[in-house]
C-alpha cells in the first residue's frame, strides 16, 4: 500500500500519519503539493482533444522473441529461423508466426513496428512506460525514476473525476518474484500520489512445473479491486477514522481557506474521497456482470480476466491501464526464454496471446470503441538472433516489435524493417522516447510537455521523443 505524508508521528486519533488515505491503495496527496493539483487541473480542462481517449498496455514481460512472432525470417539459416513458420495474415504481404492463427486476421486493422532499439537490457517495463533508457538496468521501481504514462494522466487530472487516471493489472511488475517492485507504472519524481491504482490478485494453479524455470503453470483467477473487502485490516471505524483525517486537514487550512488557491483543494480533496469510495470503479472489477460467452472468449485464466476489466475500464473512462504477463508457478518472467524458447511459445504464451488480444480489439470494435482507444502489445525487448543451446534465445534490446491498434493509429501498416537476421534495424529506428511521445501524442498531450524531477529540472514527459507521424492515420 502507498502512504501520503510518509511519515510515523501520530494524530490526535491515534492513527499515523503514514496510513493516510491507505485505502483502496491509491495514494492522492502524497506531499500535498498545491500549485501542482492546480496546475494539474487546469491543465486537464485545457487538453486538446486527442484520437485516443484510454491506452491498454499489455506488457509481455521478459523479452518476446521477435523472430518468433512478428518478424520471421524463413530465409535465415536454421539456428537463426528457429522452429516455427510464418503464415499469412489478413494484410497482403504480411506474415507471422503459424501459432497466431487468430490474430492474423486482424492484421489488417493493426499497426506492427518492428525496430524497437535501445540498450536498457533490464526485466522491467520502465522504458517503454517512460520512454527513459537511463540509469541502472535491473534496480527496482525507485522514487527518482521518471513517470509513466499513467502517472502524467493522473498528474493532469485525465480521466473521469471519480476514477482512478491509471490502473494497473493483475498486480504490479514483480509480484510474481516475490514482491521485487520493478520499475515502470508509478509516479516516480512526481510522487506517488500518481501511482495508479494496483489491482490485488490471489492466484491459483492447476498443478506444480516440472522444472522451476522453463515450464510455465497458467494462473487461474481473478483482479480484485483493493478496498475495504479485500483489506481485512480495515474496519468500517478504522475507514470512518480516515474520512476524518480530511477534516482534520481541513481545520489544519482553515485561516488559509480565505484565498481562492486554498479553497480551490477541496475539489480534489472530493475527488479523492469519491474515488475511495464509490461504487464505480469496482464496478468495473466485477466480471459477474459479463455474459459466460465472454468470460469464455478472454479466457478462464488471470490475463484474460484482467484484459476483460481493462475494457471494462475503459468504458468507465479510465485514461490508462496496463496489463503485465508475468505470473506463473515458479517463474516470474513470462518471455524470457534462455530455454525451451519454442516449447513455452507454442504451449503457452502464443495461444494466450493468440485468445486475448483478438478477444479485446473484436470486443471494443463491436462496442464502438476501438477508434477511441489504443491497444499496444510489446515487452521490453526483442531475443537473440541466433538460437542458443539450451533451445532458447536471450536478451536483446537492440531489435523488438510493437504491435498498435486502434485509437488514431493507420491500419494495416508495418513500420520499419530489420536486417535479414532480426539483428538490427535497417530503417526506421524506433526508440522507447519516440513510442511514447507518440502515445502522448495520440492522447492529446504535448510530448515536449516538462515536469520537474526531485532537485527542480525541467524533464520532457516523453525524453526528447517525437511523435512517429508514419504510424498515425
Amino acid at each position: 500500500m502507498l502512504s501520503v505524508l510518509g511519515y510515523g508521528s501520530k494524530l490526535c486519533d491515534g492513527l499515523k500519519r503514514r496510513e493516510f488515505l491507505r485505502v483502496g491503495g491509491l495514494s492522492l496527496f502524497g506531499g500535498l503539493t498545491l500549485p501542482r493539483l492546480l496546475w494539474a487541473a487546469e491543465r486537464g480542462r485545457q487538453r486538446p482533444p486527442g484520437r485516443a481517449k484510454s491506452v491498454i498496455l499489455f506488457n509481455l514481460l521478459g523479452g518476446p522473441s521477435h523472430l518468433d512472432m512478428f518478424d520471421m525470417k524463413p530465409l535465415a539459416p536454421a539456428e537463426i529461423r528457429g522452429e516455427f513458420r510464418p503464415i499469412a495474415t489478413s494484410l497482403t504481404g504480411l506474415r507471422i508466426c503459424e501459432h497466431l492463427p487468430s490474430t492474423t486476421r486482424l492484421m489488417h486493422k493493426a499497426c506492427l513496428i518492428r525496430t524497437i532499439s535501445h540498450t536498457y537490457d533490464s526485466h522491467d517495463p520502465l522504458a517503454i512506460m517512460t520512454g527513459f533508457t537511463g540509469g541502472n538496468p535491473q534496480l527496482p521501481a525507485q522514487p527518482s525514476d521518471p513517470p509513466d504514462i499513467g502517472a502524467v494522466c493522473q498528474y493532469l487530472g485525465i480521466g473521469p473525476r471519480n476514477m482512478p487516471g491509471a490502473v494497473c493489472l493483475p498486480c504490479y511488475p514483480g509480484w510474481g518474484q516475490g514482491g521485487y517492485r520493478r520499475g515502470g507504472p508509478y509516479g516516480g519524481y512526481l510522487g506517488s500520489q500518481y501511482d495508479p491504482l494496483f489491482s490485488l490478485c490471489n492466484p491459483t494453479f492447476a498443478r506444480e512445473p516440472r522444472t522451476r524455470d522453463y515450464d510455465p503453470v497458467m494462473p487461474l483467477g481473478e483482479p480484485a479491486v483493493p478496498g475495504l473487502a479485500n483489506n481485512p485490516e480495515i474496519t468500517v471505524d478504522r475507514f470512518a477514522g480516515r474520512r476524518s483525517l480530511l477534516r482534520q486537514l481541513d481545520d489544519v487550512f482553515a485561516e488559509s481557506r480565505r484565498t481562492t488557491a486554498i479553497g480551490r483543494l477541496d475539489r480534489f480533496q472530493q475527488r479523492a474521497f469519491a474515488i475511495l469510495t464509490s461504487s464505480k470503479t469496482r464496478d468495473a472489477f466485477d466480471l459477474s456482470k459479463e455474459p459466460e460467452r465472454v468470460r469464455d472468449r478472454y479466457g478462464r485464466n488471470l490475463f484474460g480476466a484482467s484484459m476483460l476489466v481493462a475494457r471494462r475500464l475503459v468504458e468507465a473512462g479510465v485514461p490508462f491501464i496496463s496489463v503485465h504477463q508475468e505470473i506463473f508457478r515458479h517463474y516470474g518472467h513470462a518471455y524470457d526464454m534462455h530455454e525451451n524458447n519454442f516449447g513455452m511459445l507454442k504451449d503457452v504464451n502464443l495461444p494466450l496471446l493468440d485468445q486475448v488480444y483478438p478477444a479485446l480489439i473484436e470486443d471494443l470494435e463491436q462496442r464502438g470503441l476501438l477508434d477511441s482507444t489504443l491497444v499496444i502489445v510489446m515487452g521490453e525487448m526483442g531475443r537473440t538472433p541466433r538460437v542458443n543451446g539450451r533451445a532458447g534465445r536471450d536478451h536483446w534490446p537492440q531489435c523488438g516489435f510493437s504491435l498498435l491498434t486502434g485509437g488514431g493509429t493507420k491500419p494495416g501498416t508495418v513500420y520499419g524493417a530489420s536486417d535479414p537476421h532480426g539483428a538490427f534495424p535497417v530503417n526506421h529506428l524506433v526508440r522507447p522516447a519516440d513510442l511514447v511521445a507518440t502515445v502522448y501524442h495520440l492522447l492529446g498531450i504535448n510530448p515536449h510537455l516538462t515536469v520537474n524531477d526531485r532537485v527542480g529540472r525541467p524533464i520532457p514527459i516523453a525524453h526528447g521523443g517525437e511523435p512517429l507521424h508514419g504510424v498515425l492515420a
